[in-house]
């Protein structure tokens, strides 16, 4: 999957690392990219990323994420890694985590300095993910090994004020010098991989393509929505976690599907955050069924279209991503 020398030198850096197939990893989805998915993108040549999120909350209890943990560890013999939220985990969380030996923990979100000790001393690889060029010079000097450069098309949560990823990734690969970068946030095929390649970045992290698949822990409606719903529907906003009395700083919002508490509480955050029987309704909405769960989706889900089974989409992503970079190297550029 590479075209020229630069984009091969950045590619091979990061699959070197992890004796990776494809320049491919799965982002850390909190209770979506389970232990049967992070194996599966494992198993089937790219880096798969256990979300452990909070370390308890995104998984309803300490006992299932042992179990997704244990799916994991023991369904494959490949690199496999485990990504945390800092802001929200504590550094025990993180130590127990390692104890499955993971090759990689990605710590997303936050101050990632006081869990870097525990991940060293483990020989696990340091992933960080960054969402301003502050946090990448934080990453640079912290030593990662890889830096994931997140863009605001991504799904999930990411920085209130961000930047795209067309100008962000490049940015990063600049500072970054040798280390490799990933690129994040509106990738959904293997085109989205060649220009995460041709950027600068030594591949892709991603999300919601990885969300709608076979083995994604996602709720089969909330994988129907990400497949018939389009990236105009959906939008960033801080009302959701505040509805769910989450303690998510205000200096990250998420990426949902269209909801109607955002539409009722969108510039009344603050009103929103006061009302605790507002956060009750909505709470109780969900789960009576009276109101949607979050389907947190990126922009680029108007490029999802079925639901296949991970592996089958990296080799689809690979090819994708060959043809596209041969259509780049075409003869005006020699």
């Amino acid at each position: 999957m590479t075209s020229n020398t630069t984009t091969g030198n950045a590619q091979q850096a990061f699959t070197d690392l992890f004796s990776l197939r494809y320049p491919i990893a799965l982002a850390p989805m909190g209770g979506t990219a389970g232990g049967a998915l992070t194996a599966a993108i494992s198993n089937g040549g790219g880096l798969g990323l256990l979300g452990c999120g909070d370390g308890n909350r995104d998984w309803g209890g300490r006992d299932r994420l042992e179990r997704e943990l244990s799916i994991a560890a023991e369904t494959t013999s490949r690199a496999w890694g485990v990504g945390f939220q800092s802001w929200a985990v504590d550094v025990g969380t993180v130590e127990h985590a390692l104890q499955w030996h993971p090759s990689a923990v990605m710590l997303s979100f936050g101050d990632p300095r006081p869990f870097v000790s525990a991940i060293r001393g483990a020989g696990a690889a340091l992933i960080l993910q960054v969402v301003d060029l502050e946090e990448a010079k934080q990453a640079v000097e912290l030593g990662a090994d890889v830096i994931v450069a997140q863009g605001t098309e991504a799904g999930g949560h990411g920085a209130t004020q961000g930047r795209s990823t067309l100008p962000f990734v490049p940015l990063v690969a600049d500072l970054a010098g040798p280390i490799p970068v990933l690129a994040a946030g509106g990738i959904a095929d293997g085109r989205g991989v060649a220009a995460a390649l041709a950027l600068g970045a030594a591949g892709a992290l991603i999300g919601t393509r990885f969300q709608a698949t076979a083995e994604s822990l996602a709720d089969p409606a909330i994988k129907q929505a990400i497949v018939d719903e389009r990236g105009e529907n959906t939008e960033r906003s801080r009302v959701l976690d505040i509805a769910e009395g989450s303690a998510w700083p205000s200096t990250y919002n998420g990426r949902t599907l269209g909801h109607p508490y955002i539409d009722q509480w969108s510039g009344r955050e603050d009103q929103l955050a006061a009302d605790p029987a507002a956060q009750r309704a909505y709470q109780e909405g969900v789960a009576r069924g009276q109101l949607p769960p979050p389907v947190w989706a990126g922009e680029a889900i108007d490029l999802i279209t079925d639901l296949p089974s991970a592996a089958d989409l990296l080799t689809a992503f690979a090819v994708q991503a060959e043809q596209a970079l041969a259509r780049a190297s075409g003869p005006w550029l020699s």
